[in-house]
């Protein structure tokens, strides 16, 4: 008699200290191996894209024989004098060019953006939702279809290869993105403090940029980042639109473009860091502006689905 109250004596013992044993087909054993799951599969998605960059910046600083010779080895020195090299071999000339498109791209992408997202939001009216839709559906839309028509009307309006041109190329092609991600937003915005602002004498205007706009700043912030990156890195747009007409008219490659061109400009004499430093210097920018608003992206991708 004496095991069987050994036995029950430690069962309470064992569950006043709150350590059940774990069973097969417990909610906790099945937690713990979908954290454990979910935590390996991070972690090997996380070397796929930390390990090819770790590489690229590593390769700037060998010669063509460690290149070749060992793909995966440390430089044997550590010069920066390759960055310069590819930056006078026309790295600077692109990224300048680059930046005067997003600056003004991006700042009127989220301005014409937000005013159509946060109309089609906040007033009903006879349309709405059909012009809704058709923003929508311009993310649908393969920019490859509309190229030849594209190049056409930007060399009717006298905008190719011109700065102009492609920032209004770029404004259009990311409004369908910006109009959706900020619709949603905009619909989570209470709407006690828009008739507070009415009854005070505000105009729609000065309610928009002064009250609505700066409780969106999340979600402006989340969606200017991905429209940055993903102008940044347009390729197909500014091979079309951005070539020079006639011998006098000036190259204005932006960075993707250029980097292409670096390669070509290399023929047989291979110069492989200049092409590793230039695709460095093209990627830090946006490493660190991700890195340094990821919090912020988060903020933004969460805060419409918390409210």
């Amino acid at each position: 008699m004496s095991a069987p109250l050994k036995e029950t004596a430690a069962v309470p013992a064992q569950r006043s200290a709150g350590k059940t044993p774990l069973r097969p087909g417990d909610s906790r054993t099945e937690g713990v191996t979908l954290n454990v799951f979910s935590h390996g599969f991070l972690a090997l998605w996380a070397l796929l894209i930390v390990l090819p960059l770790l590489w690229l910046v590593l390769s700037s600083f060998k010669t063509d024989a460690q290149i070749g010779g060992s793909a995966f080895g440390w430089p044997e020195t550590w010069s920066f004098d390759v960055f310069s090299r590819a930056w006078d071999k026309g790295i600077g000339d692109y990224f300048l060019n680059t930046v005067i498109v997003l600056v003004f791209s991006v700042p009127l992408t989220m301005l014409f953006g937000s005013m159509a997202a946060y109309v089609l939001a906040r007033y009903r009216f006879w349309g709405n939702r059909l012009l809704y839709y058709f923003f929508v559906a311009g993310a649908m839309f393969p920019v490859f279809l509309a190229l030849v028509p594209l190049f056409f009307m930007v060399k009717r309006l006298d905008m190719l290869n011109t700065y102009q041109g492609l920032i209004l190329v770029y404004v259009a092609y990311s409004m369908p993105f910006t109009v959706f991600f900020m619709h949603a937003f905009f619909r989570t915005l209470p709407t006690a403090v828009y008739e507070a602002s009415i009854l005070d004498g505000a105009s729609h205007t000065r309610t928009f940029f002064q009250v609505m706009l700066p409780m969106a700043k999340p979600g402006l912030l989340s969606v200017g980042i991905f429209n940055t990156l993903g102008q940044w890195n347009q390729f197909i747009l500014p091979t079309v639109l951005m070539q020079p007409q006639s011998g006098d008219d000036p190259e204005r490659y932006v960075l993707t473009q250029g980097l292409i061109q670096l390669q070509q400009q290399q023929g047989y004499a291979s110069d492989l860091p200049v092409l590793f430093a230039g695709v460095t210097i093209a990627m830090i920018p946006m490493l660190v502006v991700y890195l340094s608003f990821q919090r912020q992206v988060q903020a933004g991708l969460t805060s419409a689905t918390l409210k």
